[in-house]
């Protein structure tokens, strides 16, 4: 393989960089970070999902054309989703709903169906969910929780990079959390061997401590939770600690892979994870601020010379609906809005200018105005959208008509088809002589001119839409309780109070 040319997506899972963190240093005590996100599925999870999937392949397990079927909290379900689209297997995860919706539409823009399940059952409730939709299709459950090959790819690449990194240098600690176990048991596994003098540090939620509470784990015959933990309560370090304690991670500590386990606090996580963002531009999730207050703790107490490494294992993209980003706005703050001020142009306390004339030819040409009208009045075609390609009010239009199932004509002004010699710009001339309006959308039915966006929205609740499409013979879901104001971009949706 030429250097950095590969075949496919899937051979640039791995290889992640190992950062020092000097700001966040305590003296005579150096910091690394290995930087999870630049996996291709932005965490460690692709690793997972690249190792039990390709262990059932060799197995003959997972053949092709088999649906495979996970319960995640999310990043192993993204990292499946991706080299499941890769490989060409279907892919359906279920998830608690209590899970970032960044997660779901990740892996739904992937390919993957996502059936969500009661955040009430917790973990224990998706994974049954799982098992339960694997027994009853004859799908392929990868099982990540127990599955021998997720600590396996660990110990084949995390560790080895990890080794590599430090070869002929100090690694004291190494400070990781858990989710499945498998990072873990994997790299834990092989720094006992070949580093022992290394000290492996685990990390859970101090509302959640299962495995500081010492108390056991009851499992079905295969290893899988039989029930919840008695010591979980809900957290906010979404991909650690689900409800039970997997059997990897229970592995790893009856193998004596754990020397020491620390209880991080949410808000030390988040915290974290914001100083990591704005001091070392390292954009990471709720974990690895967990992760990173873990190392912290241990540098405090650490001998002076130590090396610490602690794990990141995801990108902070998919917590923008979590705590982690409250208090970070859509809208200016006052300070943005002064730095606005300083300057004169481009301001939204200044008056907007008037429309640009040049858009328009001084009369609509007979051709043009012939296309509208014959457009409008066609009764093949009763709803008319006059639309810009990449308009954010066209795109409004565009999803109110498919949600209550209007059919409509689109012509799309900008489109190339519609560029040659300005052919889009002689119909927006004629729009404009025929409507007196000059923006974009323009809606029509049955030859009569409803308006714009709103104005279209404003006919729905009133009903006068409803009566006019039906007075055209157009079909339509009624659509009760839909809100049409809800299809307008984000930044225009009223704000709870």
């Amino acid at each position: 393989m030429t250097p950095n040319r590969h075949e496919n997506i899937l051979s640039t899972i791995g290889r992640t960089p190992v950062v020092r963190l000097a700001k966040f240093e305590r003296p005579g005590v150096r910091l690394y970070a290995k930087v999870e996100a630049f996996n291709p599925g932005g965490s460690v999870k692709d690793r997972l999902a690249l190792g039990v999937i390709e262990d059932a392949e060799r197995r003959g397990a997972l053949k092709p054309g088999m649906t495979v079927v996970e319960a995640t909290s999310g990043n192993t379900g993204i990292g499946l989703a991706l080299v499941c689209a890769q490989k060409g297997y279907p892919l359906v995860i279920t998830m608690a709903e209590s899970f970032s919706v960044e997660r779901r539409k990740l892996m739904r823009f992937l390919g993957a169906k996502v059936v969500l399940t009661p955040a009430a059952l917790k973990g224990t409730g998706m994974v049954a969910k799982a098992r339960e939709l694997a027994e009853t299709h004859g799908w392929f459950f990868t099982r990540q929780f127990e599955n021998e090959a997720n600590p396996a790819i660990h110990a084949a690449t995390t560790a080895r990079e990890i080794l590599a990194a430090f070869e002929g240098e100090r690694l004291d600690y190494w400070v990781t959390g858990y989710g499945t176990g498998g990072t873990l048991k994997g790299v834990g596994g092989v720094l006992r061997a070949e580093r022992p003098d290394t000290k492996i540090i685990v990390c859970e939620p101090d509302n959640s401590a299962l495995l500081g509470s010492g108390g056991p784990q009851a499992r079905n015959p295969d290893g899988s939770p039989a029930e919840s933990h008695a010591a979980f309560r809900p957290h906010v370090m979404q991909g650690w600690t689900p409800d039970f304690i997997p059997k990897i991670t229970g592995d790893a500590i009856r193998l004596g892979l754990v020397d020491d386990v620390l209880a991080i606090h949410g808000a030390d996580a988040m915290q974290n994870a914001r100083d990591l963002a704005r001091q070392e531009g390292i954009f990471v999730g709720i974990t690895s601020g967990a992760t990173l207050a873990g190392a912290l703790k241990v540098s405090e107490t650490a001998p002076a010379g130590s090396t610490v490494l602690c794990m990141l294992p995801d990108t902070g993209e998919r917590y923008l609906s979590t705590p982690l980003f409250e208090g970070v706005g859509e809208s200016m703050t006052e300070e943005e809005l002064e730095i606005s001020r300083s300057t004169p142009i481009a301001r939204f306390d200044a008056p907007t200018p008037a429309p640009a004339t040049a858009l328009y030819s001084s009369k609509p040409s007979a051709q043009a105005m012939t296309f509208v009208e014959e457009t409008v009045a066609s009764s093949a075609e009763p709803v008319t959208l006059f639309a810009l390609e990449w308009c954010e009010f066209c795109w409004s239009v565009r999803r109110f008509f498919e949600r209550f199932g209007i059919a409509y004509r689109p012509i799309n002004l900008d489109s190339t088809a519609y560029q040659k010699d300005d052919w889009g710009g002689s119909i927006r001339t004629a729009l404009r002589e025929k409507t007196g309006s000059i923006t974009i959308p323009q809606i029509f039915v049955g030859g009569e001119f409803v308006g714009g966006c709103t104005e279209l929205f404003d006919a729905w609740k009133s009903g006068a839409l409803q009566k006019l499409l039906e007075a055209n013979g157009v079909r339509h879901d009624a659509g009760a309780g839909v809100d049409p104001y809800t299809f307008l971009p984000k930044w225009l949706q009223p704000r709870a109070t």
